[in-house]
């Protein structure tokens, strides 16, 4: 712990102990409980969690490659749109 003085209005001075980072750092990452209850919690949550059905994920997941294929499909044509036009204005 350092000493801080602090110089009072009537003159006098005031001492006090103030801590250091490092002091500070150890205090806040000191742990009261094991990690292995804290592991156990993390299980007891994940049993709690509602997984989807295999099915149910084919599904999503054949509508994300949908999305992205058509996504890619308009990105596509847009190129090929200005490309076209770029080739018509500058008569390469």
């Amino acid at each position: 712990m350092a000493k801080v003085e602090k110089t009072l209005a009537d003159g006098g001075t005031q001492v006090k102990e103030k801590e250091t980072k490092k002091a500070k750092a150890k205090k806040s990452t000191k742990t009261k409980e094991p990690k292995r209850s804290k592991t156990k919690a993390t299980i007891s949550e994940l049993k709690k969690v509602s997984w989807p059905t295999f099915g149910k994920t084919m599904k999503q997941t054949g509508m994300v490659i949908s999305v992205v294929v058509l996504f890619m499909l308009v990105t596509l044509g847009i190129d090929s749109l200005l490309s076209w036009l770029l080739k018509l204005i500058t008569n390469i």
